[in-house]
């Protein structure tokens, strides 16, 4: 198919859920990939921060087809090696004994709440506003934003949101029935807004005391993304349970829900399932990722180009009176700007980089954990050039 073709064949039998960019990508290989018309780009945004380890990673690749020849699927009837063994490096990792493993960001914050209401035999969750935690019913109704949820009425009971950063606002929603407090430290999806440490040192204590589960929603700045393989280690504080994917499985969809021994001990054969959670061929692959973010030090380089990616941006809100805001956790960085921000996605694009624009006025950059400054740079300029001309 031509690029027309692909794209009529998706308008006519794919439902129109994504407002979907007007490129048919390919193929590529480390930040950098390509469409079918044979265009280049640069990419700053690694399939909504998902290829932490690049396009195309040989080892990863190398993986998938070690494990595609053995064996693609089995039932979680019976064991598995590849899944065995990423269940002990996410365990080693952590201070969390057990896994339960799924195919999504949402499966994997589905489990979370199903596991935190047997653990404690309460119902409430209560999460922030502006947080994203997934499109299932259960989590979108988690989510503190009413666009993704209103449509979808009616919506599950026991929820709750309150103000981010909001210490006291989540102290006066705790009840007699809270089970468990949900939160992102970084919200990407609400427009990359970042938990300050007092605010989790309180809500940290919040739990202990009130007896309430913590779970950290980790899809987005996890495995490294935000500068330690689990964003919430840079804050000092010890969830309960924390959901991860995304970057995990190296571009292949994984979902991992990570609990205490404790905690997790409340689950028991029946309670839980996924049919292709733990899947061989996608264990495989995030073996292999992890690997490669181990070996490469990219949790130490999404910190530091992190740091050096602010530092350019923030020339760039020195010069421009549009520009109010750059903020961010390593390479999960906002741009927020006084207007809204998909046109420059649209022009970015255009001049061969691709980011994404969140919360309607924030552009999202959120690379492979592979970039490099000279990446950085190019990206920069490129949103230099974009700004003059508004």
């Amino acid at each position: 198919m031509n690029t027309k073709e692909v794209m009529d064949n998706y308008d006519k039998y794919v439902m129109h859920t994504y407002g979907r960019q007007p490129i048919v990508l390919d193929h590529g290989h480390g930040v950098k990939v390509y469409d079918k018309d044979g265009n280049e780009y640069l990419d700053f945004f690694a399939g909504i921060a998902v290829n932490n380890v690049g396009q195309t990673n040989e080892k990863v690749v190398e993986a998938i087809k070690n494990q595609a020849e053995k064996m693609i699927h089995t039932s979680n009837i019976y064991y598995n090696e590849p899944a065995a063994i990423l269940a002990e490096k996410l365990a080693n990792k952590s201070h969390f004994t057990k896994t339960f493993f799924s195919n999504s960001g949402a499966e994997a914050n589905e489990a979370a709440i199903k596991l935190a209401r047997k653990a404690t035999g309460k119902g409430e969750i209560i999460t922030a506003l502006q947080s994203f935690h997934g499109r299932t019913m259960l989590t979108v109704t988690a989510t503190g934003q009413d666009q993704f949820s209103a449509p979808f009425k009616p919506l599950p009971p026991g929820f709750k949101h309150v103000p981010y950063n909001d210490l006291k606002a989540m102290e006066d929603a705790i009840s007699d029935d809270t089970a468990a407090i949900m939160l992102e430290v970084v919200q990407g999806e609400g427009g990359v807004n970042v938990a300050n440490q007092d605010y989790m040192n309180g809500i940290q204590k919040l739990c202990d005391d009130n007896n309430i589960l913590l779970i950290i929603d980790e899809v987005q700045t996890g495995v490294g993304r935000c500068g330690s393989f689990f964003a919430h280690d840079l804050f000092g504080i010890k969830p309960d349970i924390v959901s991860l994917a995304k970057g995990l499985g190296g571009g292949v969809p994984i979902g991992a829900t990570l609990a205490t021994e404790e905690v997790a001990s409340a689950f028991v054969p029946g309670d839980h399932g996924s049919t292709f959670g733990g899947n061989p061929l996608a264990a495989a692959a995030a073996d292999a990722a992890i690997d490669v973010i181990d070996e490469k030090n990219l949790s130490q380089n999404a910190k530091e180009m992190g740091v050096y990616l602010k530092d350019k941006l923030n020339t760039l809100k020195d010069k421009y009176d549009f520009v109010s805001d750059v903020r961010g956790l390593g390479l999960l960085v906002g741009i927020e700007l006084t207007m809204e921000g998909g046109s420059i996605v649209d022009k970015m694009r255009e001049k061969g980089v691709l980011i994404n624009c969140t919360a309607g006025n924030v552009l999202r950059i959120a690379p492979a954990l592979i970039i490099t400054k000279e990446d950085i740079d190019v990206m920069v300029e490129k949103l230099d050039e974009v700004f003059s001309e508004i």
